[in-house]
């Protein structure tokens, strides 16, 4: 019998947990995850009006719910919590599906002025991860300013821009439904570096801003003819095609004088966030153009674009992991087919899969095929693990939740999870708003959870 520790909750890792129970009958699989909330991304990173999205959910709670399938959240791994050693001592392999933690910067003069923030942590904030401590983020803004040009960019953008009444129907908790009524934000741009035809958003994501209540979108026809590459759009992807199809619908319209305004921009590089009496009142950006090799070069021309909230969302990096090996560069773990490499070979035992292993890439259904990859590695190596085991005395026979609690970890199980899924049924509830409503933070989650066991 081989036990597994997975860590990290979110598709990657509960991929990684289907991908085992499916190819081997006997595996024991441990969900591991810091939060007492299950699903990662899928909860607290898909925009709380993308409920299709949201209800992948469903999916993976029926992977958690799985008979040699168990959830263990609230079980931090690494400093401060179970050391990394100590979890390899618990069962036959582990495989880290922690994501990629931290924000990309971008470096430049003013980027920490108060109003200025990353998209993350504004998506964290809307999202009710507990975590997330700050607020206040559309308090006095009549104009926004984000920094990118993916589906991240495009969701915050669409956030602001949305009304309260669509936003009440969401999980979205009260606090920021809240401040997003009464936000005074009229003005939201949008800014990429370089062309609409290298942007990075769907066109799916992209044309749902065409379709918000009082708001109208607007595209400058001049930065589109500045893209070679959409003079020719046969000569694109479909994707690309689709997107630059849609931004010269939006460029041919007349302004219709719609009480918000979506300025979509291209062809920007920001060079420092200007200050206004104590914090973030614009932004100057330099003007690039294509250098012929897929990027741009500065032109020495400048712009201000006038923003009390200025939202960042230039990528995601991963994070160093206690006691594995880190590639700086590249954000993540070295690997070889998802086997941890250790001073240029693999150690059976050690695995990664989704952000971590490959990097911020692809959607969420990239990582069902990068978890598989994982865990083919990890079932070949499978009689080497138990082999290595015995001759060790491994305590993986035993079952590893007796020795949490015994080292005074108590992991939040399932029922704990459905204690909160219930608390937030009643708080959508007596709040009127016709469906669950997220806990805010640490304190009400584990209230619910201690609720469950009085």
């Amino acid at each position: 019998m081989l036990r597994v520790a997975v860590v990290g909750s979110g598709p990657s890792g509960v991929y990684t947990a289907q991908s085992l129970v499916q190819l081997d009958p006997g595996v024991l699989v441990d969900v591991l995850d810091r939060l007492p909330c299950p699903y990662g991304l899928v909860r607290y990173g898909v925009a709380p009006d993308h409920e299709k999205i949201k209800s992948l959910q469903n999916n993976l709670r029926t992977v958690l719910e799985h008979g040699r399938v168990r959830f263990l959240g609230g079980v931090l791994v690494g400093p401060g919590g179970l050391p990394a050693t100590r979890l390899r001592e618990l069962y036959d392999a582990v495989v880290y599906c922690v994501g990629a933690a931290t924000d990309r910067r971008l470096g430049i003069p003013g980027e920490d002025l108060p109003g200025s923030w990353s998209a993350t942590e504004f998506v964290s904030w809307y999202s009710a991860h507990p975590d997330s401590t700050a607020d206040g983020f559309v308090l006095g803004a009549r104009a926004a300013v984000v920094i990118g040009v993916g589906n991240v960019a495009v969701d915050v953008t669409r956030i602001l821009a949305r009304g309260a009444a669509e936003l009440s129907r969401t999980d979205m908790p009260q606090a920021a439904l809240t401040a997003l009524a009464a936000s005074g934000v009229t003005d939201v741009h949008m800014v990429g570096r370089r062309g609409p035809s290298q942007a990075r958003f769907t066109t799916k994501e992209l044309r749902e801003l065409g379709g918000l209540p009082d708001t109208e979108v607007t595209v400058d026809p001049g930065e589109l003819a500045l893209d070679p590459a959409c003079l020719d759009l046969a000569a694109l992807p479909g994707a690309q095609r689709r997107n630059v199809e849609a931004l010269r619908t939006w460029a041919a319209l007349p302004p219709r004088g719609a009480p918000r305004r979506i300025h979509l921009r291209f062809f920007l590089r920001p060079v420092e966030l200007l200050a206004d009496a104590g914090r973030v009142g614009a932004v100057r950006f330099e003007r690039t153009a294509p250098d012929g090799q897929g990027s741009v070069v500065g032109t020495g021309q400048f712009e201000e674009i006038e923003a009390q909230l200025v939202l960042r969302s230039v990528g995601y990096r991963g994070v160093p992991l206690d006691g594995l090996p880190f590639d700086a560069e590249h954000g993540t773990v070295p690997h070889r087919a998802g086997r941890v490499v250790r001073d240029g070979r693999t150690v059976p035992g050690e695995y990664v899969a989704g952000w971590i292993k490959r990097g911020p890439t692809g959607v969420i259904g990239t990582n069902r095929p990068d978890a598989k990859e994982t865990v083919t590695s990890l079932l070949e190596d499978a009689s080497a693990l138990v082999r290595q085991e015995a001759l060790v005395g491994h305590e993986a026979s035993e079952d590893p939740l007796t020795a949490l609690r015994a080292a005074g970890i108590e992991p939040v199980e399932w029922a704990g999870w459905e204690a909160i899924e219930r608390a937030e049924a009643e708080l959508g509830a007596s709040l009127g708003r016709g469906g669950v409503v997220k806990l805010p933070d640490w304190e009400a989650l584990l209230a619910a959870i201690r609720g469950a066991h009085t």
